[in-house]
């Protein structure tokens, strides 16, 4: 069984910083595809930024230059550093990642992280 566990997650003033980070664990023979994805309240849930095993990246066009997506592959590990914060990041943060495991590649989420920007 795979988990990803999500951390990092609290109240800041606008402008602040904040990094989240998510951790996998389990029975995992390799990680492809690492992102972050948010969940505004009464909105649907958006890419923020993802990552390749390779460490190529991509952002949402609302966050580039602010966030910054990064990778342990030894530990399996995801960061998001998040600078210049607004209140419309204001949302539920949540870790995916593609992963196989024996016998199966498949899409796992983190359980989300509550991040508020507001003064």
């Amino acid at each position: 069984q795979v988990q990803l566990v999500e951390s990092g997650g609290d109240l800041v003033q606008p402008g602040g910083s904040l990094r989240l980070s998510c951790a996998a664990s389990g029975s995992i023979l390799r990680i492809n595809r690492m992102g972050w994805y948010r969940q505004a309240p009464g909105k649907g849930r958006e890419l923020v930024a993802a990552i390749t095993s390779g460490g190529s990246t991509n952002y949402a066009d609302s966050v580039k230059g602010r966030f910054t997506i990064s990778r342990d592959n030894a530990k399996n590990t995801v960061a998001l550093q998040m600078n210049s914060l607004k209140p419309e990041d204001t949302a539920v943060y949540y870790c995916n990642a593609d992963i196989l495991v024996p016998g199966l590649l498949d899409v796992y989420w983190g359980q989300g992280t509550q991040v508020t920007v507001s003064s």
